[in-house]
């Protein structure tokens, strides 16, 4: 997300919101996070903070794009297997590795930002993932509906079981299961 050049004190700021707020919602779950406790864990005026962001909708808006941007990049442009140059399948896996992990590891933070309205640019990254996932789709398997499979092996990673099991501590279950879906889906029926 290109932004416009930041004064020193105000790029501090910014990533001091942002660290102290990651912070709060891993360490104390989403409903504790409020604005007043985010700027006092950033050692900035609450004002500051509703100056920056707007609201707490704005905030959250804020912390995805930061991973779902970079994951997009690294998409685009990283080094295989997430990004190109690395076989379809391959592709696949690691990427759907990348976005659960996005997902999981701020796990509090994806589950305030359901709560709220969606990002701005939802719709276009929602688009380039659809895009994606279809294109290396139609390369493994052609015989499906790349677009639709796509979208149904995205969507458990917004519903409850997401939460329920990074919140037990299973997350690393959940990498795997992640991971057997999109190999089964993969692997050409014989």
């Amino acid at each position: 997300m290109d932004r416009p050049k930041e004064r020193a004190d105000a790029a501090r700021n910014r990533q001091a919101i942002l660290e102290a707020a990651r912070k709060l919602f891993a360490e104390e779950g989403a409903e504790a996070a409020t604005m007043d406790r985010i700027a006092a864990a950033a050692g900035v005026a609450k004002g500051t903070l509703f100056h920056r962001f707007g609201s707490r909708a704005g905030l959250l808006h804020e912390l995805i794009a930061e991973g779902a941007l970079g994951l997009m990049e690294a998409v685009r442009s990283g080094p295989p297997p997430l990004g190109p140059g690395a076989p379809a399948g391959e592709r696949l896996l690691a990427y759907f590795d990348a976005m659960t992990r996005l997902i999981a590891d701020d796990i509090e933070i994806s589950v305030a930002y359901m709560a709220i309205p969606p990002h701005p640019r939802a719709e276009e990254i929602h688009a380039f993932w659809s895009a994606h996932l279809t294109a290396l789709l139609h390369e493994v398997r052609p015989d499906l509906d790349a677009e639709v499979v796509g979208g149904l092996l995205l969507a458990p990673l917004g519903g409850e079981l997401v939460p329920h099991l990074v919140r037990a501590g299973q997350k690393d279950r959940l990498l795997q299961a992640i991971r057997q879906l999109v190999q089964s889906v993969i692997n050409r029926p014989a």
